[in-house]
């Protein structure tokens, strides 16, 4: 694949990711106003262990079978991803159903982990069983739907993808919100649970969605295929316990790398009300530090992420069959290509939303929590990049067939993560866990890139370089933004006495000047057009001939 194609790719992809990730950002904004901290809490008491058993039940499925399919079809040997495509489908459902009866079956046995059998304040161990079990049904449907993304992938079409994304996330978005909004209008504020049942019910109503659309691709395409199968240059005849043998080798990471965000969700979900509350805290107020640190926070800033989450994907399968073909050298200017997009993208983000992180979250959330939300929010900001650093570099690991490293790197940062979040919840308060995370994060990135370095010899001077540059040019984003916004905090310096309006409007000065100056400065020092090409570039005057 050409660097024009991984970015075209990566855009793709990318634009499905952020317009998901926005309606995600969208529908915690109602579902908060429906629901509360509380409610929220007790939607994401579901959800975590819902995304580890969705990792666990994919096996990495859709990067790994993309990665499968493009090595063959480099190799012109479509008939081994199509026997791997027939059989996979068999072995999704079969996991699938095996993760949905045994997350289903373990509800109550995680119910009273994370919430007090007997609280006045907060949630309820039977309304946690509750809500486990309808978000564990979704398990049925998403594996077999996640081989067929995978699928495609493998053939460098992302449009399948992308398009599946989105509507499963519409359907869901609309579902979860219709049936919150029914409860909350008939029943009032007394039925929360039932309102947050719904909203853990909706991933399977979406993945329905999702699928449809897939298997509509497939029938659309399916002839096409087809004349590529009977095409076949070469024919390698593994049996399928060769096949599932490689391929269990390239998923194994790929799970690790999926597993990565959820299990360090669930080491705050395990540790971060047990640990406030035995400093005094009651137990609802536990919960809204849980909430917004594992959910309202988090659903910000993994929308810088989006960029990086989708040129990973596209990523896999490009450096695999670089690799595969021996083009070292199209495979070190395809990682430059990769490491040079995310952070041009991913550091201003990040510091436009640290910076303007009380506004944001007030606009948003509303300002009644801006206090508590906007200080976890500016310290979680950075975290995005290493959460974008951490994918592209395992990325790279996984196409050049170093997985075993993405595994180890992953789990030495999530034993950091386990062993200091006590420690550094119980000094720092709610900024503790943020900090174990990043400390986690930060060590297995730099075990990524110090293996990258040795098995590629790929040079970092030059990404050092273009991170020095960008991180100057965010600085000065970041001056003009704090010095735009200065009026509307004159005499209202406390975030606490701000209204909606205030929020609204430092939010709009902040992202427009923010915007406006990153992508100027960008533009003046040919920074963007050295990175995306010509098209991110002034427009060339025209030369006009004197008669």
């Amino acid at each position: 694949m050409t660097q024009s194609r991984l970015v075209r790719g990566t855009f793709i992809l990318s634009a499905a990711i952020y317009f998901s990730k926005f309606l995600g950002l969208i529908f915690f904004i109602p579902l908060n106003a429906l629901v509360g901290e509380k409610g929220m809490a007790l939607y994401l008491y579901a959800y975590t262990p819902y995304m580890i058993m969705i990792s666990m039940a994919t096996l990495g499925v859709p990067m790994a079978v993309s990665k499968f399919v493009s090595k063959y079809n480099a190799q012109g040997d479509y008939q081994t991803g199509r026997r791997l495509f027939r059989s996979g489908l068999l072995v999704m459902t079969l996991t699938g159903f095996t993760a949905f009866l045994l997350l289903y079956l373990l509800a109550p046995e995680i119910a009273p982990l994370v919430v007090k059998a007997h609280s006045s304040t907060g949630n309820d161990p039977q309304d946690v069983v509750k809500v486990i079990r309808l978000v564990s049904v979704a398990l049925i449907v998403v594996p077999a739907m996640s081989l067929i993304r995978g699928y495609f992938q493998g053939f460098q079409s992302m449009g399948p993808t992308a398009v599946s994304q989105v509507v499963e996330q519409i359907l869901r978005i609309l579902f979860a919100l219709a049936g919150a909004v029914f409860v909350v209008l008939v029943f009032g504020g007394s039925h929360i649970s039932m309102a947050v049942g719904f909203a853990t019910f909706a991933p399977f109503v979406g993945a329905l969605g999702g699928l449809a659309v897939l298997i509509r691709f497939w029938l659309k395409r399916k002839k096409h295929l087809d004349r590529q199968l009977a095409q076949s240059r070469n024919h390698s005849n593994l049996p399928l316990t060769g096949i599932y043998k490689e391929l269990i080798t390239f998923a194994i990471p790929f799970v690790a790398v999926g597993l990565a965000i959820p299990l360090y969700r669930l080491v705050d979900q395990l540790t971060i009300n047990q640990i406030l509350m035995s400093q005094g805290l009651e137990q609802i107020e536990a919960e809204k530090i849980y909430a917004n640190i594992s959910g309202l926070a988090q659903k910000l800033i993994v929308i810088p992420v989006a960029f990086s989450t989708a040129l990973s994907m596209t990523l896999v399968p490009t450096i695999t069959s670089s690799f595969s073909s021996g083009k070292y050298r199209v495979m070190h200017n395809q990682m430059t290509q990769a490491f040079q997009i995310v952070l041009f993208l991913t550091i201003p983000a990040a510091v436009g939303l640290s910076i303007l992180a009380y506004p944001v979250y007030g606009t948003l959330y509303g300002v009644d929590g801006i206090q508590l939300g906007g200080e976890i929010l500016r310290w979680y900001a950075p975290t995005a990049l290493l959460f974008a650093s951490f994918g592209i570099t395992a990325a790279i690991l996984q196409g050049i067939n170093r997985q075993k490293f993405v595994v180890f790197s992953m789990l030495v940062g999530l034993l950091l993560k386990l062993l200091m979040n006590e420690w550094l919840v119980t000094d720092f308060h709610k900024i503790g866990a943020i900090l174990a995370t990043d400390i986690g994060y930060l060590c297995a990135i730099t075990l990524n890139v110090f293996v990258i370095h040795s098995y590629t010899e790929y040079k970092f001077r030059f990404i050092a370089k273009r991170l020095s540059l960008i991180l100057l040019l965010s600085a000065v984003m970041a001056a003009a933004v704090w010095l735009f916004s200065l009026p509307f905090t004159m005499g209202h310096p406390d975030p606490g006495d701000w209204s909606w309006l205030r929020a609204l409007g430092i939010t709009a000065t902040g992202v427009i000047v923010g915007g406006g100056c990153y992508l100027g400065l960008a533009l003046r020092s040919n920074l963007g057009k050295q990175i995306f090409g010509d098209r991110f570039s002034f427009p060339k005057k025209r030369k006009v001939e004197t008669q």
